[in-house]
């Protein structure tokens, strides 16, 4: 054995109790590379830097109290203040909201502070009453009339009129316009009947029609499809192809 793995041998027990010295008196081994922590901070989760105490900020390397005004809180995060409710920042300090008549105090750090009651809409600064027609309601929107029309009636200026549904129509989902049955077309304050030629079918909008199969659009008729020798009708149903082999040239299946 060398003299120098000897000597390290014999020191290893030495060291151990001066470790276990220091650490029963509160005196922690030096950690190279570890932060200095600032009063009233703590080590950081992650990495090696450090986070401010609850109640106090950074400033520069330094943790501060946050200076709390009368009527605030801390925040969340603990490093912040938010005015209690009923009062708003206004630069370091919190000032009272003054709630109209007819109002109450929201919970908004932005804006007046205030809300109008329901059946009530903000005029500046004062809530005034809304006055609601007949055949509406009141809407608890801070935008707008404040009121909707029932369902069934329409806004017609400052008041709400009855939608008139004609003969096989009915009322829209929105409540305020018509629609017409399937098999009607809406043209102008009515429903006129689709007319479906021979040979036709309604189409999934119930307005209109298309051809059956086998059949082809003409203006306003279905004629019945041509088929040459060697053809066949296509996906479509309206229209042929040629079979494998042949090519279509005018409207006759040629070889190829």
């Amino acid at each position: 054995m060398t003299s120098s793995r000897r000597a390290r041998r014999l020191l290893r027990p030495w060291l151990s109790v001066c470790v276990f010295l220091m650490t029963a008196s509160g005196v922690a081994p030096a950690q190279t590379g570890a932060p200095a922590l600032p009063n009233h901070a703590r080590a950081s989760a992650y990495g090696s830097s450090w986070d401010c105490l609850r109640g106090f900020q950074q400033e520069a390397q330094t943790c501060v109290p946050v200076d709390l005004p009368a009527n605030a809180y801390l925040d969340s995060s603990g490093h912040r203040w938010e005015c209690n409710r009923g009062y708003l920042k206004a630069g370091r300090q919190c000032v009272a909201v003054r709630v109209p008549d007819n109002a109450y105090a929201d919970e908004s750090a932005f804006g007046s502070g205030w809300q109008c009651n329901r059946g009530f809409r903000q005029n500046s600064q004062s809530c005034t009453r809304i006055v609601v027609p007949p055949n509406a309601y009141s809407v608890s929107s801070p935008f707008g009339r404040g009121w909707e029309c029932n369902r069934g009636f329409r806004l017609v200026g400052e008041t709400c009129a009855p939608v008139t549904v004609p003969a096989n129509g009915f009322l829209g989902r929105s409540g305020d316009d018509w629609q017409c049955e399937r098999g009607f077309v809406k043209r102008s304050e009515a429903c006129t009947a689709v007319e479906v030629p021979a040979n036709a079918y309604l189409d999934s909008s119930g307005n209109g029609w298309k051809c059956e199969r086998g059949f082809r659009q003409e203006r306003s008729a279905c004629t019945a499809l041509q088929l040459p020798t060697n053809a066949y009708i296509d996906y479509s149903g309206n229209n042929w192809n040629c079979a494998d082999g042949f090519r279509k040239q005018g409207e006759t299946c040629v070889s190829d």
